[in-house]
């Protein structure tokens, strides 16, 4: 059986569907090397696209799972969260050290850097990101090699926009007590106070030295995204709601309502990178079916139960 299949559009992207036995699915672009859809044994949809977004030359793609390199937001000195969500990716032909992956659909891809890139950021390098669809469960593993003759430092993040059914119905576990910077509030440093994140109204924010696994609850749907992640020590949380939302012209004005970005983040310490030096980091989304009791989801449960 082959891993996946390649479908050309017209003159769109190449999108690459990734299957499994169960019947889930999974969709990437080479545009971006970003996953666009992952739909579970049932069909359903479980990352959020937005409903005005369209594919145009050098422009982000809004929803799925777009790869934030070499920076994080506008922090730097170029386009926000960098360069490699608009750029054409390719078909890695030689993703080692990796070890082949049985029982998974699984597919590499290659970014490098290119001579216009090196006009706005001087260094060269390749990002490989191995994406692999198993029943209930997405995984990627972004690499960053340094082919450079000096070293450099970037941060990085993997976006997630979550499909939710209704934003105040979701709650997000794991993040509690900890510092995190405000972007609303010119980036100052907190520390969460409450015992659970729940949305009321628009919210930025980078969460700092967070755990391995954060769980994010949809009581609507009875259903709890758990994001691990290795090598990404911080995790961003992203809601627009209702006035941004209509200020952002590649979304729906509605959107906010179903929509909620859990990112895994490498972006308060850079990564430094010496010549030749690989950086490897990892994501696993999976959901669960969450039971409940008085309304409360026991933390411990998701955030600890499972392998």
């Amino acid at each position: 059986m082959t891993p996946f299949n390649v479908i050309q559009e017209g003159d769109g992207p190449s999108r690459i569907v990734l299957s499994e036995r169960t019947g889930s699915t999974a969709e990437v672009l080479l545009y971006g090397g970003q996953v666009v859809s992952w739909k579970n044994e049932k069909r359903e949809e479980m990352l959020f696209m937005s409903n005005k977004d369209i594919l145009k030359p050098s422009k982000a793609i809004r929803g799925g799972m777009p790869i934030c390199f070499p920076q994080f937001s506008n922090l730097g000195s170029l386009e926000q969260h960098g360069f490699a969500r608009t750029r054409l990716w390719s078909l890695d032909s030689s993703p080692s050290p990796l070890p082949p992956v049985n029982n998974q659909s699984t597919l590499d891809l290659l970014l490098k850097s290119t001579e216009e890139d090196l006009k706005t950021w001087s260094h060269r390098f390749e990002l490989r990101l191995r994406i692999s669809l198993s029943a209930g469960k997405l995984t990627l593993i972004p690499r960053v090699r340094n082919t450079d003759s000096k070293a450099f430092s970037f941060t990085f993040a993997l976006r997630n926009y979550l499909s939710v059914s209704d934003i105040s119905e979701v709650r997000v576990e794991g993040l509690e007590t900890l510092d995190y910077f405000d972007n609303l509030l010119e980036r100052e440093r907190y520390t969460e106070q409450a015992d659970a994140i729940t949305f009321d109204g628009e919210i930025d924010r980078v969460y700092l030295g967070t755990p391995t696994k954060i769980a994010i609850i949809d009581h609507e749907k009875k259903r709890t995204f758990v994001l691990r992640k290795e090598g990404m020590p911080d995790a961003a949380v992203w809601n627009p709601w209702d006035k941004k939302a209509k200020a952002l012209l590649d979304l729906g004005d509605e959107d906010y309502k179903t929509m909620l970005c859990v990112d895994s983040a490498a972006i308060e310490t850079p990564i430094v990178l010496k010549p030749f030096e690989e950086w490897k980091g990892r994501q696993e989304l999976s959901t669960v079916s969450s039971s409940y009791c008085s309304g409360q989801l026991d933390p411990r449960k998701v955030l600890y139960g499972f392998t």
